[in-house]
């Protein structure tokens, strides 16, 4: 009889903290996952900024930290190969490094389907031999020809991809789209087709646009997830990289007495002003307009006539 191998789990081998990150806070060490989200929601950008900082060691986004970099091999199965190494170039001088210093191998034949076999045994050799940190899939829906909403077709595929990350120990994104007009929906069950895909994810990244703004949610299984980000896409020589945008404190305006409100009010008339005209103006209670006159008054910083307050002539 056959048994199969166990550990008892004091035993089982620890894991150092650093270790546990391909992308610091983006994406776990050896993480299967998804980057989903409506069109033009700069999916396939956001895919390549992560492979540039994985071949280089730059941070993600100018911001993330790559702990340990390595190769990374690419399937960009929607867009023309020159359109890829004009967004590569881009990203590329955004983190500050050169292009044909980047470890990153892109497949080029014209299809790669998961649901023949052929295909998925071209690609576990050609991972075997390559050996990439990260293999990047872009998109889903052009290495097959299956039923996405079909659970029993989707699960073969991605536990394909799976098996595929356990065995030669390599991170797997996919890029897949969510549905459309799928904004106000959480952002895991927007994604496209079967709810295999939020299942399988180890991390998952997810893009959404609410007008301009373009909004990036992370979710892990394993780790506690960090508050949203915002980003944009930014000109970098002549192309284009997404950007962190900074948050912005909120500005808060400078105390501003009764006394001040007064003094602006009266430098900026040509006249006095009555009672009822200041009181408009300065926006307080009359009981606190009151008060402030007449202490202002008495103190000589204002002079009171028929026609109303005045400042005194300095």
């Amino acid at each position: 009889m056959s048994l199969l191998p166990v550990e008892p789990a004091h035993r089982l081998a620890a894991r150092a903290e650093e270790q546990r990150w391909l992308v610091t806070s983006l994406w776990s060490e050896q993480a299967v996952g998804i980057i989903g989200g409506e069109p033009k929601c700069c999916k396939s950008f956001l895919a390549l900024d992560l492979a540039v900082a994985v071949a280089s060691g730059t941070p993600c986004l100018r911001r993330f930290n790559v702990p340990h970099p390595g190769r990374v091999l690419l399937h960009a199965a929607e867009d023309a190969l020159h359109i890829v190494r004009h967004r590569l170039e881009g990203i590329c001088a955004a983190a500050g490094v050169a292009l044909p210093d980047l470890d990153v191998q892109v497949i080029t034949a014209p299809t790669v389907r998961l649901d023949l076999e052929a295909d998925r045994k071209a690609l576990d050799e050609t991972v075997a031999k390559l050996a990439p940190r990260l293999l990047v899939l872009d998109p889903f829906v052009r290495l097959h020809r299956i039923d996405e909403n079909a659970s029993g077709e989707v699960a073969p595929l991605l536990a394909y991809l799976r098996e595929l990350q356990r065995r030669h120990g390599v991170a797997v994104i996919v890029v897949h789209h969510a549905k459309k007009g799928a904004g106000h929906i959480r952002a895991g069950q927007a994604l496209r087709g079967s709810s295999e895909f939020h299942a399988w994810g180890d991390s998952n990244l997810y893009l959404g646009r609410n007008r301009d703004e373009l909004t990036l949610t992370i979710e892990h299984r394993a780790a506690p997830a960090m508050p949203a980000v915002t980003l944009e896409l930014a000109q970098r020589a002549n192309a284009l990289a997404l950007e962190v945008i900074e948050p912005h404190a909120p500005q808060t305006p400078p105390p501003c007495s009764v006394d001040e409100r007064i003094t602006t009010a009266l430098t900026a008339a040509v006249r006095p002003l009555a009672f009822s005209e200041l009181r408009g103006m300065c926006r307080v209670r009359t009981a606190s307009l009151y008060e402030r006159l007449a202490a202002m008054t008495t103190a000589g910083r204002l002079i009171k006539s028929d026609q109303g307050y005045r400042l005194t002539a300095r």
